[in-house]
């Protein structure tokens, strides 16, 4: 991919800047480094098909077009129905794919000027000792700020690959590591331009399932949310993924939950198995129940045909 050197250059100087939402709820001020003069650019716009069958997203494809392609939908069912459910439709129209990866988090207190934190160069979590109703309870770490990409989790589902300019392609899981850093919401450096992200070939028969636990019914950030991905032989299930966000500060894949589905365990008991990660904070402890009941219900839901 060609990118102008001037614009790698302007990058690390300055806050690159796609659709803008989340810059805009932070009141950033800048510089900004506007990548808009790369929508048109097919190895970061757009999403594409390999001769395998497998698909590449570009960094500044919208949110919406993911939710809407048909194509996409058929292929990656986890990830298109996780699209269809973020946010709003005038949000989903200029949000960008790279732009949702890489976001900052919600944390009241790290976007509250009146305080400081391990993410703007404090060295504590204000959040430990104070309002910790909406932290993680998937605690990795001295941050409890979760991580608020709900596509990196589909992703994740998926083992989705991504493309920096000028480095070789890493798995997703590495983008954002095991979420021991508190400094960190993604592990890019100044200046690295997320181009593109790539999916494996997609898999026959492949039913999936996607939920949000919200505190109201449109336009919430997730208290909790998981996508599950099955694949069955008859009665059999013979591939399970799933994948959690909102709970941790990273997206998580849950191994033995996909364990427990695939040696026949009921899902009840597959979706009880997310309650041993947990230790919850003073005040968010309903997450471990509520983690648990959306993980059944994505399971159940991909079982189920459509």
């Amino acid at each position: 991919m060609t990118v102008s050197t001037d614009l790698l250059q302007a990058a690390r100087h300055g806050v690159p800047r796609a659709g803008g939402t989340d810059l805009m709820s932070r009141r950033v001020a800048g510089p900004f480094v506007d990548l808009a003069g790369l929508r048109d650019a097919p190895e970061i716009s757009g999403i594409t098909w390999q001769p395998d069958g497998s698909a590449r997203i570009g960094a500044l494809t919208t949110v919406a077009e993911v939710a809407r392609d048909e194509r996409l939908r058929a292929a990656y069912p986890a990830l298109a129905l996780t699209a269809r459910g973020l946010a709003t439709p005038q949000i989903r129209a200029v949000a960008t794919v790279g732009g949702n990866l890489l976001q900052r988090n919600r944390c009241s207190y790290y976007r509250n000027p009146a305080f400081t934190c391990h993410q703007d160069g404090g060295d504590s979590c204000p959040a430990r000792a104070g309002q910790s109703m909406y932290t993680a309870v998937i605690d990795t770490g001295p941050c409890l700020a979760p991580h608020p990409s709900s596509l990196a989790m589909a992703l994740l589902a998926y083992d989705a690959v991504v493309e920096v300019h000028g480095r070789d392609p890493f798995p997703i899981a590495e983008l954002y590591g095991d979420g021991s850093d508190p400094t960190r919401d993604h592990l890019l450096g100044p200046g690295e331009l997320l181009t593109s992200v790539h999916l494996p070939p997609p898999v026959a028969g492949e039913r999936a399932a996607y939920r949000r636990a919200i505190a109201r019914s449109e336009a919430e950030w997730p208290l909790a949310e998981a996508t599950a991905r099955l694949v069955t032989e008859g009665s059999r299930i013979t591939a399970a993924a799933v994948a959690v966000g909102g709970v941790a500060r990273v997206p998580l894949r849950l191994g033995e939950v996909e364990d427990a589905v695939l040696a026949g365990q009921p899902f009840e008991t597959a979706a009880g198995l997310a309650a041993a990660r947990c230790t919850p904070a003073a005040r968010n402890g309903y997450k471990v129940t509520l983690l648990t009941a959306t993980i059944l219900e994505v399971l159940e839901r991909a079982a189920t045909p459509s």
